[in-house]
């Protein structure tokens, strides 16, 4: 993939460079097994996959029973883990697959499938299990917790053992978390033969909506939408001060509406930005941070949001639609105080744009792919207009991208007088089947990450640990809502840095997020439910970049040859600004385009009074930016010129003025919550007059040192 056509020579050596560099960042970070097309492997896996979307694809047009769908979806996940992911991480298992791989991967297909395969005569009797139904559960339960270890790491996996033994062993339990246990047959039942453990709503959300998610972004990016945003970001942007590391922000933006994945977004752009970057004076370690922080936010962005979103609306009982509405001002507010954070770092390195003869033309540019944009405004259009439901939008916009990938070659090769020959007339399908191939692959870790998250579900149903963790958080925090929403974000980063965002929020939703509702109502703060669900969703979003584990800061810092650790904190710095938003959802639900809650029924969706008028929707997004921008400048201490300490607290001193205005004209006994605006807007004013003067006298002396 060349960034632009019109200076191939100038970056596709580049690109050509990193490419191999970058596929074994990914390799060594997933530990995937990669074959060549002359491996047989290669096409038994290719095909697999394939067999995977088409089923997907299929079930939209003749919908199957739920809980088939869903064992048939985790049998292709496990066959597809045992095949790809290898027990160890060393060359003996990463070469080739071994007997053992293939043994592992029809007892994946075997135990997965068994409620596919048996499905009638399970549904006859209900609750009735027999020694093969509770074996096969167990063993399933097994084989799934080492297909987790493979492909995600051994932290799901240990938190699904630990919270089985804890179901087991309940009655052995110190007093404070005590419960009188479930016998083997109970567990094995509760957690593989209903839809309250494995089988359940997350997985059911993995195969019903983010399967089709995740296929239109594989075959968007196949189509070559991501080579069209990178270099429409550095057409836009790449001019500016510090402008690779702004087309990085965009770009990663763009990403995220395909990927839904921190290590993915960074290793697609970054493979150009990052290089970029630190030939424009960026250190490596900065570089790779402004990529992780951007990628790691590309997960906010609506409508995937790192899968979350569908799974956000089936915990809630909401509409999709309804939490893409309430998720936007805090994701796009969050992201251009990012595209600011790296103006500042610009602006301290004293850094330039890049030259315009190393830039593609804007408008050539912008026409040239003009046509990825249709069917993500077809998909979005779709959703939030028509209200189709996700899975048949999602599936509308795949049929669409694919008749645009079809004809996108020969119309090119028509309008520039090119031949048309066998291939380019091919060249359309092949790109389908090589997108329909990459978004099963990447929909392993998600399938399998939901399944595992369900038996921390089920753990919770089975044994009643909801309240007694209300019991536990009450008892730690004395009941302060400030410090229980700090020890649910301690928690959330601490998870995040070993799960994928995916399962930190499907374990954090069904273990606190209930609990900070509920101790939060009890201290008199009436809030919706989603506001705490995004709350332990943001937070397990900034683990992927937070030290010592995030895997995000590891992929960037292979890029840029950088200290892991430091980029990782550096990038943490970066996304700070992110950590205050989630706290404010629950003093300011306005954020989230909600007015107020029926006090009747708060946490019933329908009971929730969304702000709908255009102009409150503005001025709402307008003063959360200012104050976001402001706390920008306190957490990088810069503004027009570097700023001192008072004047860094100056602008902290803000950020209650523009995020909690009612709180503010309650405690000041104002008016109006429109005056708590004017004064925040007032001090900023004021700080940009004086920061204005002292980077005037500093010009002045400046000059007259040098005469």
């Amino acid at each position: 993939m060349a960034i632009y056509e019109e200076k191939p020579h100038k970056l596709s050596e580049l690109e050509e460079e990193q490419a191999n560099e970058t596929e074994a960042v990914v390799n060594e970070l997933e530990g995937q097994r990669v074959f060549g097309r002359e491996h047989y492997e290669f096409w038994l896996i290719s095909s697999i996959a394939l067999a995977w979307s088409l089923f997907q694809l299929y079930i939209v047009l003749e919908p199957v029973n739920s809980t088939i769908t869903r064992s048939v979806h985790l049998s292709f996940a496990m066959v597809l883990a045992f095949l790809i992911y290898p027990m160890f991480k060393k060359d003996y298992f990463l070469r080739k697959i071994r007997w053992f791989g293939y043994m592992f991967a029809t007892l994946g297909l075997i135990s997965a499938g068994y409620i596919a395969f048996m499905y009638e005569e399970l549904a006859l009797r209900p609750g009735d299990y027999t020694a093969v139904d509770i074996f096969v559960a167990l063993f399933a339960i097994v084989i799934l917790i080492e297909a987790g270890r493979r492909v995600l790491g051994f932290a799901l996996s240990l938190i699904a053992i630990i919270f089985i033994a804890y179901d087991l062993l309940g009655p052995y339990m110190p007093e404070l978390i005590i419960h009188k246990g479930a016998s083997l047959n109970k567990l094995a039942g509760h957690m593989y033969l209903t839809t309250e453990g494995i089988f359940g709503v997350p997985l059911g959300v993995s195969a019903g909506f983010v399967f089709l998610f995740v296929l239109f972004g594989s075959l968007l990016d196949k189509a070559g939408a991501g080579e069209y945003f990178i270099n429409l970001a550095f057409a836009m942007l790449g001019k500016y001060r510090g402008g690779p590391a702004k087309a990085s922000v965009v770009a990663s933006g763009f990403t995220g509406i395909m990927s839904g994945s921190s290590i993915a977004n960074t290793v697609t752009t970054g493979t150009f930005t990052i290089p970029l970057m630190k030939k424009t004076g960026f250190r490596p370690e900065q570089a790779g941070a402004v990529e992780v922080a951007s990628s790691t936010n590309g997960q906010l962005m609506p409508p995937v949001m790192g899968a979350a979103a569908f799974i956000i609306a089936e915990f809630l009982g909401m509409a999709y639609t309804d939490v893409i509405f309430a998720a936007f001002i805090p994701a796009f507010v969050s992201y251009f105080a990012l595209f600011y954070i790296v103006h500042l770092e610009a602006l301290k390195l004293g850094l330039k744009g890049m030259h315009d003869e190393d830039l593609p033309p804007k408008w050539k540019t912008f026409v040239q792919g003009i046509h990825y944009l249709v069917p993500i405004f077809f998909l979005l259009y779709t959703l939030m207009v028509l209200r189709e439901s996700a899975a048949s939008a999602a599936f509308n916009a795949i049929m669409l991208l694919m008749i645009l990938m079809v004809v996108q070659h020969p119309l090119k090769a028509v309008i520039t007088k090119q031949k048309l020959t066998r291939d380019i007339w091919l060249s359309g399908f092949v790109d389908i089947l090589a997108g329909m191939i990459s978004g099963a692959k990447n929909m392993v870790p998600i399938a399998i990450a939901t399944a595992l998250a369900g038996i921390v579900v089920g753990s919770i149903t089975l044994t009643g640990l909801g309240q007694v963790l209300l019991e536990v958080i009450e008892t730690l925090s004395g009941g302060n809502i400030f410090l229980i929403l700090i020890l649910a974000a301690v928690i959330s980063l601490i998870l995040g840095m070993g799960l994928p965002t995916t399962a930190n929020y499907i374990v954090m939703a069904s273990l606190t997020a209930p609990v900070i509702l509920i101790l939060a109502q009890d201290n008199g703060f009436l809030i919706p439910a989603i506001a705490a669900h995004l709350f332990v969703f943001y937070f397990g979003i900034l683990a992927d970049d937070t030290p010592p584990v995030g895997l995000a800061a590891y992929a960037a810092a292979g890029i840029a040859k950088s200290d892991p650790i430091k980029t990782g904190i550096q990038g943490f710095k970066y996304d700070i600004r992110t950590a205050i938003l989630p706290f404010m959802f629950f003093f300011n639900p306005e954020l989230l385009l909600i007015s107020g809650v029926d006090e009747l029924n708060p946490s019933n969706p329908a009971g929730w009074i969304w702000i709908t008028n255009p102009v409150d929707i503005i001025v709402i997004f307008s003063t959360a930016l200012i104050g976001m921008l402001a706390f920008s400048c306190f957490s990088q201490g810069y503004f027009i010129t570097k700023a001192n300490v008072i004047e860094r607290f100056i602008f902290l001193s803000i950020v209650p003025f523009m995020f909690l205005p009612k709180i503010v004209e309650s405690f000041l006994n104002l008016p109006t919550h429109y005056i708590s605006y004017a004064i925040g807007i007032g001090i900023f004013a004021m700080l940009f007059v004086l920061q204005k003067a002292k980077d005037k006298a500093s010009k002045v002396s400046v000059h007259e040192s040098e005469l």
